[in-house]
């Protein structure tokens, strides 16, 4: 290719330098390319050729030797084209030239007529057409940007990725990508297939527990069996499925009705108290609490189910169980957060019937009195000597919240009262800290505030 094009860039030169290579001596002409003549058409030997050249190619209009195969006179002021046998006629004393006996179609002199024009062609390397000429000088004048070219294409190449790498990329995508729904079904199937292995279920069940939380996916969950298939995994023998199924079940219950709804009707409240009343790891105590928790928070219905079925009682005597100690700030919390549900519900303003409902279904909850009854007022306050802040901001906000029918408890308590005056000190040195940093209403202030609301109404 290159060849070529060099051969095209010599031939357009040779075309332009040709006006410049004639002189009144043709015997001393340099050897030209293209050659045009203004003559009329005579005969070449035993052959004519007829060839098309544009007429932005063609030079200049000059007064040239128009040779044959036989000796011809050469007129004062005619040029002489390159290659022609050239003699003086001795009997005459003129100039005569010819086409040399050897010249044929190979020799590459080729001759050409158009209208009144024509010439001769040196087709030696390779005949061609205008279009080819063009494409030539187009070629040359790309040449000298070719290295700028290849640095900005190298450039390119380092910077993006080829688009058939990244077509193949999109149809492997699209080849393996699957809705959160048919996940869900693979799963499940794989779960309840009597062919895998255990650990084969494990993972089955830790890959929904990721995809249940949305509240979508644990409704699909439900309407294709997989809720109730979780639920019967809470009687299973080996531990280790329980457990899972436990969190997946928690994840799928949280802020869902409809499937807190289905759930307590299959009797998923009821397992999960068994599993936390029985002699389980701390592992699986933590999920079935996690999956109570869950179930219970916002759905009244469910927590007058959990009164019923002896929930509360469970749950004091897992507070007071040794081992357990993690698990006695979970519990404290969820208590007051239901406590709390129903007094907010109670509080708030909103005359719709919606929210008289709701109040109605709350009112049918007594969960404090037999909180009292349990000695609950004696069990929360001893959180309070935890080092940990966010487990004393619990505890006081919970005492805050039964204070008005502990009172009495509280003052009994022995060493309560030098308790809660440390934890003031403590507070209020950390907000005095707060305020100084620009703080205003930090964290430790309002820790600060619970205590002091505690003393004040023990006082």
């Amino acid at each position: 290719m290159q060849l070529d094009c060099l051969n095209l860039v010599l031939l357009l030169i040779c075309v332009h330098c040709f006006n410049y290579c004639w002189s009144e001596n043709s015997q001393q002409q340099k050897v030209s390319a293209l050659t045009v003549v203004d003559k009329t058409e005579e005969n070449i030997g035993t052959r004519k050729e007829e060839a098309t050249v544009e007429d932005d190619l063609d030079p200049e209009d000059m007064e040239v030797f128009y040779p044959t195969t036989e000796w011809k006179i050469v007129k004062p002021g005619q040029a002489i084209p390159a290659g022609l046998h050239v003699r003086i006629n001795l009997e005459t004393g003129k100039n005569e030239a010819k086409i040399p006996d050897d010249v044929s179609e190979k020799s590459g002199l080729k001759y050409w007529k158009q209208g009144s024009r024509q010439g001769m062609v040196n087709t030696d390397s390779k005949s061609f057409t205008a279009e080819e000429l063009k494409r030539a000088l187009k070629l040359m004048k790309q040449e000298g940007n070719t290295e700028i070219e290849e640095g900005h294409q190298e450039k390119v190449r380092e910077t993006f990725r080829p688009i058939k790498e990244l077509m193949e990329d999109f149809e492997a995508m699209n080849v393996v990508m699957e809705t959160d729904m048919e996940v869900i079904n693979k799963l499940v199937s794989k779960f309840n297939s009597s062919s895998v292995t255990l650990e084969d279920k494990i993972v089955a069940l830790y890959d929904l527990e990721y995809y249940v939380h949305q509240v979508d996916n644990a409704q699909h969950l439900m309407a294709i069996g997989g809720l109730q298939l979780m639920i019967n995994a809470l009687n299973v023998t080996e531990p280790v499925i329980r457990e899972h199924a436990a969190f997946v079940l928690g994840s799928a219950l949280s802020g869902n009705p409809k499937v807190q709804i289905e759930a307590i009707e299959a009797g998923a409240l009821q397992k999960l108290l068994v599993l936390l009343a029985t002699d389980q790891p701390v592992a699986m105590k933590k999920k079935a609490l996690f999956a109570c928790s869950s179930m219970l928070r916002h759905f009244p219905f469910a927590q007058q189910q959990f009164l019923k079925l002896g929930g509360l009682q469970v749950l004091g005597q897992l507070f007071q169980a040794k081992g357990m100690e993690s698990l006695r700030i979970r519990i404290m919390t969820l208590l007051y957060d239901m406590v709390m549900e129903k007094k907010l519900i109670q509080e708030a303003q909103d005359n719709s019937a919606e929210h008289k409902e709701k109040c109605h279904q709350y009112d049918e909850v007594n969960l404090l009195p037999p909180m009292l009854e349990q000695r609950w007022c004696m069990l929360v306050p001893q959180l309070l000597t935890s080092t940990e802040h966010d487990t004393r901001e619990k505890v006081l906000r919970t005492m805050n919240l039964m204070i008005s029918s502990c009172r009495s408890e509280y003052q009994a308590m022995q060493g309560l009262s030098s308790l809660l005056n440390m934890l003031q000190s403590e507070y209020e040195e950390l907000a005095a800290e707060e305020q100084r940093g620009g703080e205003q209403d930090g964290y430790f202030l309002g820790l600060l505030n619970s205590a002091n609301d505690i003393i004040k109404k023990l006082g």
